[in-house]
């Protein structure tokens, strides 16, 4: 039998000492996003950072910094893969420049509604997705929504494709979205979403596109008179977490994060979807005149998009047809 002199007794809880300081020791989280307050996707973070907050029993506290407090998405993302930022919620195919099957989240009219969107990105495709940022030091958490895009500008009414043609489109940077621009006839001018709205107000650019709670969001109608209805892409949101921070938490603490971060995706689309109705009155009671493509624009638009889908599709082929035999099992 061992018998311990009061020493060594205190030697032992000594070094026991930095571990047990570590397990009771709260974790502070930095969450950044491009979308002001009271905007959906600010109300799904504030919704994750309450929920981390209750499931850790108040141990786990995360920041929220809306609006592009902390810079551009490019930026948000460097930071969080060196682990100076936590959390980022962003358009999914903004991630093409980290894994470039993201891409395929990016290609005009790919979804018909945000009923397929969830089945697809909640399924095995979207989380086959997620899993591939690991590599580059990204944890892939859960989808969000934005919406479906539509076009704004300050120039003229869009009735038709033509009415595109020469507008100077501010489009998230990435090729895709430069070359359906293209496609239009009109000329895309990537640019941050921080900067947009000053783009707008300057003339840098004449127009944007968006899903309405963003025009909404971001007062976009103070700059912008005309909105044009294409529903031309719907965009999924990933939240993503720093692999650096990711591996440095206890597994209880990875499961009151990961189940933090579905339980606020789907509050988020909900709060989204509940919102949407009411949007586009509210953009028009506010000035902007807002007109509809028939469907047999809608049908040339689409046309005018294939070549750009084509295109792109070409080099991450596999994904794409893995995500499109998705879509032909949910239209069954």
């Amino acid at each position: 039998m061992f018998r311990f002199t009061r020493r060594a007794l205190v030697v032992a809880l000594a070094a026991q000492l930095p571990t047990m300081a570590v397990q009771a020791q709260e974790r502070n989280f930095k969450y950044a996003l491009q979308n002001p307050k009271g905007h959906p996707l600010e109300m799904g973070a504030t919704k994750f950072a309450e929920l981390v907050a209750a499931k850790s029993g108040g141990k786990m506290k995360v920041t929220v910094y809306p609006g592009g407090t902390l810079g551009g998405d490019a930026a948000n993302v460097s930071a969080l893969q060196g682990g100076t930022i936590d959390f980022v919620a962003l358009n999914s195919g903004i991630l093409g420049q980290q894994v470039k099957d993201f891409e395929v989240y990016d290609f005009p009219f790919m979804f018909a509604s945000s009923q397929e969107a969830d089945a697809v990105v909640d399924g095995p495709f979207g989380q086959k997705l997620h899993a591939k940022l690991a590599d580059k030091g990204i944890v892939g958490l859960s989808y969000y929504e934005l919406g479906f895009r539509n076009i704004t500008n300050g120039k003229r009414p869009i009735n038709k494709v033509e009415d595109l043609a020469g507008l100077k489109l501010r489009v998230i940077p990435n090729a895709i979205n430069v070359d359906w621009v293209k496609a239009v006839g009109a000329n895309p001018t990537p640019m941050a979403f921080p900067e947009v709205y000053a783009g707008l107000e300057q003339g840098a650019i004449d127009g944007q596109e968006n899903p309405f709670s963003v025009i909404l969001a971001n007062k976009f109608y103070e700059v912008q008179k005309y909105l044009a209805v294409t529903n031309h892409q719907y965009n999924p949101q990933s939240l993503i977490m720093s692999k650096k921070v990711w591996d440095t938490l206890a597994a209880d603490q990875k499961k009151i994060i990961q189940d933090a971060a579905t339980e606020a995706a789907k509050y988020e689309r909900q709060v989204n979807r509940e919102l949407a109705a009411g949007q586009l009155a509210e953009l028009k009671k506010a000035g902007m005149q807002v007109t509809e493509f028939s469907a047999a624009e809608q049908a040339k638009l689409r046309e005018k998009f294939k070549p750009v889908v084509e295109k792109h599709g070409a080099a991450i082929a596999a994904t794409l047809a893995e995500l499109q035999a998705e879509l032909a099992k949910l239209r069954k």
